[in-house]
């Protein structure tokens, strides 16, 4: 009987007893500790001209299998593919060939032979000798490429990166994404730091921490929502280009685009604004495009996207005005915007004031109209606490945010370094805490206490390294790109 045909527990019984009698014999092979290796799956079919005839040794997980008496085909999957495998009991001998028929689909196995190519064209390892390394006790998915569950994928990525070799690939380029956004940064003369992921103060960015606890301080600290606060202590410090790629935690929803942790780099450069934050985002992208995915214009979910320079920049008060046609320029007066804004459809409480109204008007009726890279500048002081404010409107920042396929990829200011504006700014904040805004941010007493000794004018960046990953990887959520997203426990019964 096929193993699919039976319940998982009979497959398990099964190959249980399989390994009962191989650790019977003496030939546990739990207890293998090495096996040497000295070619890969695709690296043999991408040089066959070179691998023709030569021995080979490779070992990895066995995919596939079929008997046909005397000779036997399998495939070996490692970590750059599958290979066919020719073994023969002439080769193996009586013995060995016995035990080679004895192995299930999903065995890791060791292999040598010699690389050939069969009548039907396949490059191939005609085996000489067959080792079993590992036992699998589990069966893989039916035909091994049937796992399409999407939760069970997400909750077990180790099947899903074994019966869809797609996934794979997708976390290797987000390796090359990483290692290319710090060659470029490295090149440009940027310092990677650390700085903490505890903190005794959740800063840095508007968002609801979570919380922990410290025994032998006892007290409680909140895992980092942005490393911000400490990359600008470096800049009054003395560094002038800094940058970290890491880990941050936010207590929030879950959907496509959140997960509650996730990846982001954030850069200082002293003595530019947020005009140099805008180019270094294009050089950044663009390097990216071209030296992992080969193009500048790309495909994501059916659209194509181009990354080439320059990309559009536009202010929050003119996209208002374009998308909503509402004109903030033209008119302070809250009765005439409030009942414009409820004619549009957006949603706002009734005290807000002119500046997150705007915002609310870009948040709920802009964004998902931004498909090509668009940079959306100067934003109203009241949703950005950290950023300078515009000398010729004192209303509005020096920030951006930048946009591609309706999403928002980073954040970015020319960053204030005014110790008493920022401390009246925390401030607000704290008000904004004390009347139930969980997300407002606390007052950092060190922070502007750093900038009374004086930063020099600076620009700021954070990128949003999973969306990026998305977007080069045609991804349409951020679990796909997440090796292991997070997941609500699955109750045992």
């Amino acid at each position: 009987m096929e193993e699919r045909e039976q319940n998982t527990a009979e497959v398990i019984q099964v190959r249980r007893d399989k390994l009962d009698k191989l650790i019977e014999e003496g030939k546990n092979p739990y207890e293998v500790v090495r096996y040497e290796k000295d070619a890969y799956a695709e690296g043999i079919k991408e040089n066959y001209a070179g691998y023709e005839g030569k021995e080979v040794s490779l070992a990895g997980r066995m995919v596939s299998k079929r008997i046909m008496g005397k000779a036997s085909f399998a495939h070996l999957l490692d970590c750059t593919g599958s290979i066919q495998l020719y073994v023969s009991r002439d080769d193996l001998g009586e013995e060995n060939y016995a035990a080679f028929k004895k192995t299930d689909i999903g065995d890791i196995i060791g292999v040598k032979g010699v690389v050939f190519t069969t009548r039907m064209g396949e490059i191939s390892v005609h085996c000489k000798s067959v080792r079993l390394l590992s036992k699998s006790l589990l069966p893989l998915p039916e035909k091994y490429h049937g796992l399409k569950d999407t939760d069970l994928r997400y909750r077990q990525r180790y099947v899903d990166l074994i019966a869809n070799p797609e996934v794979k690939k997708t976390f290797v380029t987000r390796s090359r994404i990483i290692s290319g956004i710090r060659a470029y940064l490295d090149a440009q003369g940027f310092i990677e730091v650390e700085t903490p992921i505890l903190n005794t103060i959740a800063g840095g960015a508007s968002a609801r921490p979570f919380i922990t606890h410290h025994n032998t301080l006892d007290i409680d600290m909140y895992m980092r929502i942005a490393p911000e606060l400490y990359l600008k202590r470096l800049i009054v410090g003395g560094f002038e280009k800094v940058y970290e790629l890491g880990r941050m935690f936010r207590n929030e929803g879950m959907d496509t685009r959140h997960n509650p942790e996730f990846t982001m780099i954030e850069m200082y450069q002293a003595y530019t604004d947020f005009h140099g934050m805008m180019d270094l985002t294009e050089n950044i992208f663009g390097y990216i495009a071209d030296t992992v995915i080969g193009s500048r214009k790309i495909t994501y979910q059916g659209e194509e996207i181009d990354l080439s320079s320059p990309w559009k920049r536009i202010t929050m008060i003119d996209a208002v005005k374009e998308y909503v046609g509402m004109d903030f320029g033209a008119t302070e007066d809250m009765n005439e915007l409030k009942a414009q804004a409820k004619k549009a459809g957006v949603e706002f409480e009734d005290d807000i004031t002119w500046g997150k109204l705007l915002y609310e008007c870009f948040d709920q009726k802009v964004e998902d109209k931004l498909v090509q890279p668009t940079f959306v500048y100067d934003y109203p002081v009241d949703v950005s606490p950290l950023a300078k404010r515009k000398p010729s409107d004192k209303r509005m920042t020096e920030r951006f945010e930048f946009f591609i396929t309706c999403k928002e990829f980073g954040n970015a200011f020319s960053e204030l370094n005014d110790p008493i504006d920022q401390k009246e700014r925390f401030m607000a904040q704290v008000r904004e805490r004390e009347k139930g805004d969980e997300e407002a941010q606390m007052m950092d007493e060190d922070y502007v206490n750093a900038l009374m000794y004086g930063m020099p004018p600076t620009g700021g960046l954070g990128i949003g390294v999973d969306r990026m990953v998305m977007l080069f990887t045609d991804a349409a959520s951020i679990r796909d790109v997440l090796l292991f997203p997070t997941m609500k426990p699955i109750e045992n019964k």
